[in-house]
């Protein structure tokens, strides 16, 4: 009997991230004391003034379908982020709406792939880009970004992997794993190798624009290239920084050619994102901005009590990450150990289930993100919580033998 899977899905693995948050959900049902890190997700409520906009918006009976990738009004609100915080102008007609940034990613490769197209995936990445990619029909193209160079790519690097069937490559700034952003300066190293390849198009994703820390200047590489702005997707959402995960509502602005391609994938496809969430969104961009300030001060407490207890943990080391809420340790000085269960620590992902085993905390392994020995922790829920992992953390590196 010839098998039920296509032979596009065949070529992807299920989400790692994903996964390890539904381990974690399992084992607390069984009644285990789980500390899930695992979720890329805010643990801090939407903010009133959204979710009121969205029960004005069901009371006014604005429940019906919208335009396939986003309504106007939502689409003006998005235009008017764009210049107010990014010095980029785009026109209603170049922006597009999905229900949330991965089908934005992913309606803009369907749209654009074809067979044996190249997309260049800088590692450590976040586990969904390489599988878009497959799923859409081209071929992800890993390159690396040393901890040496705080995971970010070398212009030399990215020089070195573009190739004739180069379609794309993927800029996340700050990023996920890694919490790592380029500078202007960095992305200015990076646009003068795309100058030399005009066929190589840029999709940047903004997602964790907000969360920067330390005095970092935030900048996208459109803004920093102006000349790139013809074959760069800007993309961003509400998720992160507005607490709004479960509302689904990713955007992009970009060239009009491209924009309308992205909404003919969403016409046969998604249709609209939930008319709801658009009206949400509309209050999210438009509305007060107050609480991104306090929000971000909150994460970068998390960071430094995350990045300073890890770093006591024995056979850990943790940098210190620009932004975002992740960090992405590296447990190479535990290679080789033996855990309490007789187990040898032979891999981040063995170092990530007998972690999960003995101490009950769910981390995810970074073979998930393209570079080991490392794991990354989501310090996006409360400190008391950050305390009581990484304490569990440090107790079981120093079981290991």
């Amino acid at each position: 009997m010839s098998s039920l899977q296509s032979s596009a899905l065949a070529r992807v693995k299920p989400s790692a991230t994903l996964a390890v948050t539904a381990r974690a959900r399992e084992l607390k049902r069984e009644g285990r004391d789980v500390i899930g890190l695992g979720a890329g997700e805010p643990d801090f409520d939407t903010p009133e003034n959204i979710k009121q906009a969205a029960i004005d918006a069901i009371s006014r009976g604005e429940t019906k379908y919208t335009d396939a990738d986003g309504m106007p009004e939502l689409k003006a609100a998005i235009s008017a982020k764009f210049a107010r915080e990014n010095g980029l102008k785009y026109e209603t007609n170049q922006i597009h709406v999905a229900p949330g940034g991965k089908p934005v990613i992913y309606n803009a490769f369907l749209a654009t792939l074809n067979p044996g197209d190249e997309v260049i995936v800088p590692a450590p990445y976040w586990v969904s880009y390489p599988d878009m990619v497959l799923l859409a029909g081209g071929e992800p193209v890993m390159v690396v970004g040393e901890e040496a160079d705080g995971f970010k790519l070398r212009p030399e690097v990215l020089e070195a992997a573009i190739t004739p069937k180069t379609r794309w490559i993927i800029l996340n700034s700050p990023s996920n794993p890694t919490g790592a952003a380029y500078t202007a300066a960095e992305l200015e190293a990076l646009a003068a190798v795309l100058r030399k390849h005009p066929h190589v198009w840029v999709l940047t994703d903004d997602m964790y624009e907000h969360l920067v820390y330390d005095g970092f200047e935030y900048t996208t590489i459109a803004q920093v290239a102006p000349d790139l702005y013809d074959r760069t997707l800007t993309v961003n959402g509400v998720s992160k920084a507005y607490a709004m995960t479960g509302w689904r509502i990713g955007y992009a602005g970009g060239p009009k050619p491209l924009i309308d391609l992205m909404r003919k994938v969403a016409s046969q496809t998604t249709s609209n994102p939930t008319s709801v969430s658009q009206w949400a969104a509309v209050e999210a961009l438009n509305g007060t901005q107050e609480f991104l300030a306090p929000r971000a001060a909150a994460f970068k407490q998390r960071r430094d009590l995350v990045v300073k207890m890890l770093n006591e943990a024995e056979g850990i080391t943790c940098a210190t990450p620009e932004g975002a809420f992740y960090v992405y340790p590296s447990c190479k000085g535990l290679i080789g150990k033996t855990a309490p269960s007789g187990v040898v620590i032979d891999s981040d992902e063995t170092f990530t289930t007998e972690l999960l085993n003995a101490e009950g905390v769910a981390v995810v392994q970074g073979a998930a993100f393209g570079l080991s020995p490392y794991f990354r922790i989501s310090y996006a829920t409360s400190d008391a919580v950050l305390a009581d992992a990484c304490t569990r953390i440090q107790k079981f590196c120093a079981s290991l033998k």
